[in-house]
């Protein structure tokens, strides 16, 4: 059996697993006003939009509902409802902005489902380009990233303050 490794994914379950400790990121973050600091693109009445600070790729986001859960049938309807219209309204910024090739979307549940925040469900939104995965990851075990957060966060915030 060949192995993918993906070294570069270590530091941020480390750092998620450290705020267990103090704290769910997606409970702490949203209750301060440092939205830009923490990455938080949009708000809205039951979710926020907030960028992966180890993003798989630029312009790695994610909708999480305000409330924790790690149980996504316990969504409301009016969340459930929200988090999915923000979904598919960061996809056509993503696309507006990036022009990326296809998405990953989608939800890991549980530990051992690979959420490095278990305990409060969030759905990713990963751009993807045709050759974006490529030798360095594997060879190299360094993933090589086009834009700084903060750089992503600039271009992407106007789309977000239109919803």
């Amino acid at each position: 059996m060949d192995n993918l490794w993906a070294p570069w994914r270590a530091k941020y379950i480390e750092q998620a697993v450290k705020n267990e400790d103090t704290g769910c990121i997606f409970c702490t973050f949203p209750a301060v006003n440092e939205d830009r600091k923490n990455l938080i693109l949009f708000r809205g009445k039951y979710n926020f939009v907030i960028l992966n600070a180890f993003p798989y790729n630029t312009g790695h986001l994610m909708v999480v509902p305000f409330r924790h859960t790690s149980a996504p049938e316990e969504l409301t309807e009016e969340e459930r409802n929200e988090h999915y219209r923000l979904v598919y309204r960061a996809v056509a910024i993503l696309k507006n902005e990036y022009k990326p090739e296809g998405f990953n979307i989608g939800m890991n549940l549980g530990r051992v489902g690979g959420a490095g925040i278990d305990k409060h469900i969030h759905t990713h939104i990963v751009p993807r380009w045709n050759g974006d995965t490529n030798f360095m990851p594997v060879i190299g075990q360094t993933k090589v990233q086009n834009e700084s957060p903060s750089d992503t966060y600039r271009r992407l915030k106007p789309g977000f303050q239109s919803l």
